[in-house]
């Protein structure tokens, strides 16, 4: 197949690309290199069977293609926040070329949608029935409001116009090509403890997220495309839950060194917990669940960080 992936130079976009490579189809890239870099997908530029667009999805474009995987869009509080109008538009403007591109191939249609639209939930854990706790005028807002309105289209499109679309939430992720400035939590950790530099947690750690390990993530994403039961919404993450207090130190002890943990108050809007209910993935795509351990993962990781910090 001919498949379009935006925000393909990106941390989940680019490990996307070298999956679909390896599968033997023919990708384009659209990427404004906003958060993504070249040197994500530089080890593709080559391949025959690869094209980089540097074009930002808020502007429209065309092309001839058999799928779309729209994951463009700023997915950190510090990049998301940096221009929170720029964030809402890449959600909302981009959904709309990408469903109006989709429309006009037939192509079918993936939304890279966000366990943020669950907000700071009151269902745990958070099943894809659960409409959300959300702050329409937080800080945080311009990318958890800006994704749900995204779903919203998305499921209109299918509805009024049969485009066939295929609706992820996707929950924390980490692993190799994660931006060193990327502000989540993991990436955080190991980049402070690399340096020898404090770790610093938010409020007390008792605050919980789940971690799958990019692989896991990519992996899902495939079967989800590939099946034709349902288009979603379709929580994927890992269940296993962990306090920020043990993400620091299991991090601490994998890294070495001699960093300490320190505490800051706790930004606004911050969930206190998150985890995915993933019974409908399991059920639907032949039995996916994330196989890589925490620790495992986490080795991976910080292999890849100390060679860029």
């Amino acid at each position: 197949m001919r498949i379009l992936v935006t925000g393909g130079a990106g941390f989940l976009g680019s490990h996307l690309c070298d999956r679909l490579i390896g599968q033997g189809h023919e990708v384009v890239v659209l990427d404004n290199l906003f958060t993504g870099r070249k040197a994500n997908i530089q080890h593709l530029l080559g391949n025959p069977n690869f094209e980089f667009v540097r074009h930002d999805i808020i502007d429209p474009f065309k092309f001839e293609v058999d799928q779309i995987y729209n994951l463009a869009c700023p997915a950190s509080p510090p990049h998301y926040q940096y221009n929170p109008i720029k964030t809402i538009k890449t959600s909302v403007m981009g959904s709309i070329n990408c469903l109006g591109l989709a429309k006009r191939v037939r192509a079918r249609v993936f939304q890279a949608s966000t366990s943020e639209v669950y907000g700071d939930p009151a269902v745990h854990p958070q099943p894809e029935s659960y409409w959300g706790n959300v702050n329409p005028i937080g800080k945080r807002s311009c990318y958890d409001e800006g994704k749900r309105c995204a779903e919203t289209l998305f499921f209109d499109y299918h509805t009024e116009n049969k485009v066939d679309i295929r609706v992820v939430r996707i929950f924390n992720t980490y692993g190799p090509r994660m931006h060193e400035a990327d502000g989540r939590v993991v990436s955080n950790f190991i980049v402070q403890a690399l340096r020898g530099q404090d770790i610093t947690i938010y409020g007390d750690g008792s605050q919980t997220r789940s971690f799958c390990y990019v692989d896991d993530l990519i992996e899902g994403f495939l079967r989800f495309m590939a099946q034709t039961e349902i288009v979603g919404p379709m929580n994927l993450g890992n269940p296993g839950e962990f306090t920020m207090l043990q993400l620091a130190e299991l991090t601490l002890k994998l890294v070495g060194g001699k960093s300490k943990i320190v505490h800051k108050p706790l930004p606004a809007d911050d969930p206190k917990q998150r985890r995915p209910d993933i019974t409908l993935a399991k059920k639907v795509l032949g039995g996916w669940e994330p196989k890589v351990p925490l620790e495992e993962g986490l080795q991976r990781t910080i292999a890849y960080f100390r060679g860029r910090v």
